[in-house]
């Protein structure tokens, strides 16, 4: 079941989980983010950064549709981290269903101005629209990118910025970075502005750099509000580590058919945690009501 990221984040808001937004970078990768989904009756997000789609090209994006649609689960495609209007048209032509367009560096003004555009092209074609007030900060090893300062979402400007964009969803600042964490860098998130954030902006709130962060933070940032959590350099992590295991083990492969099975079943095992962590585990019925 294809919807858009609007429709998809009302329930989890008001059933009070969080969908996470798994980064696809490869068919494998989609493979095991739909049948963990399928498999547990859990809604999920797509997400493909504008450097994947780069990669996997436009082509790439029906199948996520197809997926989706032979689905009963709830699912979104979503663009991860679009920095230009071309990469936002180029999602929606593809058949995207929600978009993000990320002008978080820019002045308050033009981070503003340039949502409104994307509203005004995205709205009347159902599909949904996400901003980010504030930056992510960035571990040095991702893909997504980030600011080496993370700039803390001011809860007054969310409130402002919300009402002036018309965004549908808004992706909040407060202590993460993309990436996997090295051991010298401790993650922490400030709950308390997240409380208030919450308490001044009524549309879900989205929390990108969810990979490495302590499982009770997280899961009290989804008590406090969070209703879409970004996961990329997780799966990666777990799916690659298993390739290197199988080529060490079992020496020279060559067929996929025979590396990549374990590989999918490594990523899975996160996908589902991450999805039992965020209490969204088996809620696809409650979009069937």
């Amino acid at each position: 079941m294809l919807i858009n990221m609007e429709d998809l984040l009302s329930v989890a808001q008001e059933n009070k989980f969080a969908v996470p937004a798994f980064n696809i970078g490869s068919g494998q990768l989609l493979k095991a983010v739909v049948q963990s989904a399928n498999e547990t009756n859990s809604p999920v997000i797509l997400a493909i950064h504008p450097d994947e789609l780069s990669f996997l090209e436009d082509s790439f994006v029906a199948s996520c549709i197809a997926e989706a649609n032979q689905s009963k689960v709830p699912m979104v495609i979503h663009l991860d981290h679009g920095a230009t209007i071309e990469q936002v048209l180029r999602a929606i032509r593809c058949g995207f269903t929600s978009v993000m367009i990320d002008a978080s560096h820019m002045s308050f003004a033009d981070n503003i101005k340039i949502c409104q555009q994307v509203v005004e092209i995205a709205h009347p074609l159902n599909i949904s629209v996400e901003g980010e007030l504030g930056t992510i900060g960035n571990t040095g090893n991702s893909a997504e990118g980030g600011a080496d300062d993370i700039i803390y979402t001011d809860p007054a400007k969310a409130k402002e910025f919300v009402e002036k964009t018309g965004i549908d969803t808004l992706a909040v600042a407060i202590g993460t970075k993309h990436g996997i964490y090295p051991a010298t860098m401790k993650p922490e998130l400030k709950l308390d502005l997240l409380k208030e954030i919450r308490a001044e902006v009524e549309v879900p709130l989205v929390l990108h750099g969810g990979s490495s962060n302590p499982d009770q933070e997280i899961a009290e940032a989804v008590e406090l509000g969070i209703t879409k959590v970004n996961i990329s350099s997780d799966i990666k992590s777990a799916f690659y580590k298993k390739v290197r295991e199988i080529f060490a083990e079992r020496g020279e492969m060559y067929e996929p058919n025979a590396i990549y099975p374990d590989c999918i079943l490594a990523a899975r095992e996160v996908i589902e945690y991450k999805m039992k962590l965020f209490n969204s585990l088996g809620e696809a019925d409650k979009y069937c009501k």
